[in-house]
């Protein structure tokens, strides 16, 4: 007798997460939709935990529609302190949150089987507090720019 493997979707979560670049901390948070009312509850997250001296705070984002809706854009005018970045297309590596997210990638979903979404969620809440209790600044250096670059150089020499 053959028994098929049958696989069963048991739904998705969506990590929002901000990336300090001088201190290293990560807000995350997790959301069952990805829509701008959640993008929104991220904005708010950083509001809160930045000190009210500090005067601006520069958001930089990947140009997915969510960070640009009209409800974002309203939320922004009142919030005068935020700044919205948008990375160029294909450029997500300019974003220290994208190289925070690669670690957790190799780090904690190597094996992304989960007996279901508490499962995943505790996983990866608990990687953010493990973060977070040692949290450090990512350091671009010249010599790492030269890398990334080079690496980008092969690659279109390879497409060519």
């Amino acid at each position: 007798m053959q028994v098929e493997h049958e696989y069963e979707r048991k739904g998705a979560l969506n990590l929002f997460a901000a990336f300090n670049t001088r201190t290293g901390v990560v807000i995350g948070q997790l959301h069952r939709r990805k829509r701008q009312l959640e993008f929104i509850e991220l904005l708010e997250a950083i509001d809160e935990q930045a000190a009210s001296v500090v005067t601006s705070i520069h958001i930089v984002c990947d140009n997915v529609s969510i960070h640009k809706g009209k409800l974002v854009q309203a939320w922004m005018r009142n919030h005068p302190r935020f700044r919205l970045h948008f990375t160029p297309v294909h450029c997500s590596w300019m974003n220290q949150v994208e190289q925070w997210f690669s670690i957790l990638q190799r780090k904690r979903m190597t094996a992304p089987n989960f007996l279901d979404l508490n499962a995943l969620k505790e996983r990866l809440l608990t990687f953010v507090r493990e973060w977070n209790d040692h949290a450090h600044p990512f350091k671009w250096t010249v010599r790492s720019f030269d890398k990334i670059l080079a690496k980008v150089e092969r690659a279109i020499a390879l497409a060519a």
